[in-house]
């Protein structure tokens, strides 16, 4: 098994490269996250957004599993299905979800909403989906899992659930109207009766026997992971390789390659520490060229130079073999790029190791300047890459100390350089 995930605060491009690497994968299976994701995927002209659902979806001979690690929200997984059948896919055949992958409620929604509010300024930047809550009860062992659907006595567990939830939701003082989002989510759960729900982790370990092919594709960032990211602005499940072991009951033995995916600079959803954040008008520029707004929350992204030394500690955490360098013609119209090599502490010393407390120490970029590239080339190969841009790729490499094998400059399959 191989791995995919992305290594800044998310926002990647995970989803195209998974796209664009499925046809060499037998099995494409989702680890953790909800709809909190978004990625996105172009082709043939048409711009394909998946939350849920791994992205192998739209390619027919491949198998797609939602894993134990993932939370579901059993509408917006309609809602999904249905938007990819219109293309004429037929989502059943390829789709398999796990048992043991926990359901969103109405009621974690609200929760997620009520929560947020009461930080007032401390607010982390929620998607407001309901992942927090949901993950809480995971741990909490209060949740329901989508094999407790094809219980008879669902509704009297989900019943049973809700009134906690109501229970806080009074305690916090926070109004809401279940009603209509209680429809809508029973129907769904209906839908949701009619698609494979599996024993995943059995059914992915006999793809593993047979010698199949099976990337693991990861949501959000590896600088978001509970345990390692920057805490507590980060989200509420392991986004790292460790992740895909436990959110899919795979051995971490049977881990080949693991693929680590990154900006060419750097943007962040949401509130918490981003070292190289730009709040001039290059910043503005970042944003505008990388159409830098989030798939799933329409928010715009904060955008800065990349981080070396953050890039680093997601490449150690997650044991990356190769690296994919996404969105290089974003900075084709810039004269000059920067990177972050070392962070400056207020003591005035220098480091390139990611401290515990970002978000507390007052960090400050030290950048490195580099000649832009200019326009790059429709048809990019080896042999017209610009040598200011073999000249960056080289320094990534030198100081990250693994290769760069795939470089993306655009957003469509075709838009891509395998090294």
């Amino acid at each position: 098994m191989d791995i995919l995930l992305g290594l800044q605060w998310g926002d990647e491009g995970k989803g195209k490269i998974v796209d664009y690497l499925a046809p060499k994968y037998d099995v494409v299976a989702r680890f953790q996250g909800g709809p909190n994701a978004g990625h996105t995927l172009e082709f043939e002209g048409r711009k394909h957004v998946l939350h849920q659902i791994p992205s192998g979806i739209y390619h027919e001979s491949i198998t797609n599993i939602i894993g134990n690690g993932v939370v579901l929200d059993p509408v917006i997984l309609k809602r999904e299905i249905l938007e990819i059948e219109k293309y004429g896919h037929q989502v059943n055949k390829n789709l398999f979800i796990s048992k043991k992958a926990h359901i969103i409620l109405p009621t974690h929604r609200l929760l997620d909403a009520a929560l947020e509010k009461q930080k007032g300024d401390k607010k982390i930047g929620s998607t407001l989906k309901g992942i927090g809550p949901v993950y809480q009860d995971k741990i909490g062992r209060l949740g329901l899992r989508m094999g407790d659907i094809l219980d008879s006595n669902f509704k009297e567990k989900y019943q049973g659930l809700v009134d906690n939830h109501k229970a806080i939701l009074k305690r916090l003082e926070f109004d809401y109207d279940l009603e209509p989002l209680e429809k809508d989510f029973f129907e769904a759960i209906e839908f949701a009766r009619g698609l494979n729900i599996v024993d995943s982790e059995a059914f992915i370990n006999k793809a593993v026997k047979e010698n199949k092919k099976i990337v693991a594709e990861g949501a959000q960032g590896s600088l978001l992971d509970v345990d390692f990211g920057s805490y507590p602005f980060v989200t509420s499940s392991n986004t790292t390789s460790a992740g895909a072991c436990s959110g899919l009951g795979i051995a971490p033995n049977k881990i080949k390659e693991v693929f680590g995916i990154f900006k060419a600079y750097c943007t962040r959803v949401g509130s918490g520490p981003f070292p190289t954040e730009l709040f001039d008008e290059t910043g503005e520029k970042l944003r505008k060229e990388g159409h830098e707004f989030g798939a799933t929350t329409g928010r715009p992204r904060r955008c800065g130079w990349i981080d070396l030394p953050a890039l680093k500690y997601a490449i150690m955490v997650n044991g990356v073999t190769q690296l994919f360098m996404m969105k290089a013609d974003v900075l084709n119209s810039f004269e000059e790029i920067q990177a972050c090599t070392h962070y400056e502490m207020p003591d005035g010393s220098q480091t390139d190791d990611f401290p515990y407390d970002l978000d507390k120490s007052g960090v400050k970029p030290v950048l490195k300047s580099f000649k832009g590239w200019g326009e790059l080339p429709k048809e990019l190969s080896e042999e017209n890459l610009p040598e200011a841009l073999k000249t960056y790729i080289k320094f990534l490499e030198e100081e990250l100390e693994v290769p760069i094998k795939i470089i993306s400059f655009g957003p469509d399959r075709s838009e891509t350089l395998l090294r």
